[in-house]
């Protein structure tokens, strides 16, 4: 079997699970492995990600490795955790979230030099990184993502390019500049940050393609909450239809019902958080994948 490690050789597309089913459905697609989002667990929530206006609710430490144990769970490929700025900003706590992940049963992860209003000192970035590596051990993938692109003021891309370099020389196994959407630029840092490059689509309007990115060079593809903002888009629009016309047209993209109980099949018990001891699998294999529809 391809380690998650291994999948990193270029072009590797692994687009975002918010939760159980979703993680469920992408695998199904056939993607080699998966990632967390934690704009989409945070939406799904109701809660706020990322730069947050003042006041808005937050998605705490315990309530996303919940809901990554649920994903992790729930499929057999590689997920890789979107892990925030490791919940700290003390070498020792990103290295408790590695550990965490580890035992949630990812196979890498994602630490940010993003504290929520601006980048960390780049000295400490880097210890913070240091950290992550230690903790992580040889089989843990660790990302390193500097955000410097997507501040109010962008910095330089060649901030960006030091930073991702110095994060891979303190052990990052692969490195994430999120917030640039233009090939010539992704293309520079291909060239010049010394190690395999993460791009994410769907963050803004950007004309890139999978094929582009791949024959640019670029080893590993997210998605972010593309997928998840999408799905809440869809929703939005349902809702439209149904008050101001008074029209189901949104059901024809559904799933079927017997479908997804199929897909859901043997998973029950990850989907209910596993209260019944397992019985919940057992029931769900002996209805044959049928049930209630509401």
């Amino acid at each position: 079997m391809t380690s998650f490690r291994d999948l990193h050789t270029g072009g590797l597309l692994m687009p975002n699970a918010w939760d159980a089913g979703s993680a469920l459905v992408l695998a199904e697609a056939g993607f080699a492995a998966l990632a967390t989002t934690s704009a989409g667990i945070a939406f799904s929530l109701g809660k706020g990600d990322h730069a947050k206006p003042d006041g808005a609710p937050s998605v705490s430490r315990d309530e996303m490795f919940e809901r990554i144990r649920q994903i992790t769970s729930a499929v057999d490929v590689p997920v890789n955790g979107d892990l925030e700025d490791g919940y700290g900003a003390a070498p020792s706590v990103v290295a408790e979230t590695i550990s965490l992940s580890i035992e949630a049963g990812l196979s890498g992860g994602n630490i940010e030099d993003f504290d929520g209003q601006g980048l960390y000192d780049e000295g400490l970035a880097v210890e913070r990184i240091a950290a992550a590596r230690e903790a992580g051990g040889s089989s843990f993938v660790l990302t390193a993502r500097t955000d410097g692109q997507l501040l109010a003021s962008p910095t330089g891309l060649d901030e960006s390019i030091r930073r991702a370099n110095r994060y891979r020389a303190a052990g990052a196994d692969c490195l994430y500049v999120p917030g640039v959407n233009d090939l010539s630029a992704i293309t520079t840092l291909v060239r010049e940050i010394d190690g395999p490059l993460n791009v994410v689509l769907g963050l803004g309007s950007t004309a890139l393609t999978v094929s582009s990115l791949t024959d640019a060079g670029v080893a590993r593809i997210s998605l972010g909450g593309s997928i998840a903002r999408a799905a809440l888009g869809f929703i939005r629009e349902s809702a439209r239809e149904l008050l101001d016309q008074g029209t189901l047209g949104f059901a024809a993209r559904q799933i079927p019902h017997a479908e997804l109980n199929a897909l859901f099949a043997g998973r029950a018990q990850v989907l209910d958080g596993g209260q019944d001891g397992g019985n919940s699998h057992q029931g769900a294999e002996d209805r044959g994948g049928q049930g209630r529809q509401p």
